[in-house]
């Protein structure tokens, strides 16, 4: 009996070491400068861009000006209405295909689902798009160069990397679409946003997987 309690001992420790351990590095990374593209400023004004956290994701919401539309045509292609009238945002995401894409809540997803999301999982990139934002909604902003927004948008429509996935969406106006790049434990959602922005000339942390390390990111290396 003593012997089974040990083993039962270290079966709960040794994770929670792990998960203390993940967590630990990734408040690190976030504060660890990544490397950051070099990108010029462009001609126009700053763009304002936004980013919008869940329990555990990060989405960038983006203004849909002219050069947003036309840079997520394909979206248009795929159902997304992002031409439509009144349309005044545009929310982007990228993540784990089987867990993404799962409507309902975190309990529907099933427990198969989360294992390959953490060990090695298909992409997709999903876009959404909103009329005006709720009165009063407060969320992180970042004002970029029209450069860098040149950039951002370019890193967005190059990570799709194929048509819409069937079947999947969350609303009327929402489309998932096959994108380039694997998702797994240490690569989420969220170090995507993080690499996005470095790749449009934005400072931010090296490693951000969790929603917490890119607040913590958004934070640390505000301009």
């Amino acid at each position: 009996m003593r012997v089974f309690w040990r083993v039962a001992r270290h079966a709960l420790i040794w994770p929670l070491v792990a998960a203390c351990l993940y967590l630990t590095a990734a408040a690190l990374g976030a504060l660890v400068p990544g490397p950051v593209a070099k990108v010029a400023p462009g001609e126009g004004p700053p763009v304002e861009v936004g980013l919008i956290a869940g329990p555990i994701h990060y989405d960038f919401i983006l203004p849909a000006t002219p050069e947003t539309r036309a840079a997520l045509g394909f979206a248009a292609e795929g159902g997304v209405p992002v031409e439509a009238h009144g349309v005044q945002h545009v929310l982007v995401g990228w993540g784990s295909a089987g867990f993404y894409t799962t409507a309902g809540s975190y309990g529907d997803i099933a427990a198969s689902t989360v294992l390959r999301a953490a060990t090695g999982d298909a992409s997709v990139l999903r876009v959404e798009v909103y009329g005006a934002l709720p009165e009063g909604f407060d969320y992180p902003r970042l004002r970029l160069t029209a450069g860098q927004y040149t950039a951002l948008l370019a890193l967005i429509a190059n990570t799709r990397s194929g048509p819409a996935v069937r079947g999947a969406g969350f609303s009327d106006t929402d489309a998932f679409f096959e994108a380039n790049g694997g998702f797994h434990l240490f690569r989420t959602c969220n170090t995507w946003i993080t690499e996005a922005l470095r790749a449009a000339g934005h400072p931010a942390g090296i490693w951000t997987p969790t929603p917490y390390a890119v607040t913590l990111s958004l934070w640390w290396h505000a301009p």
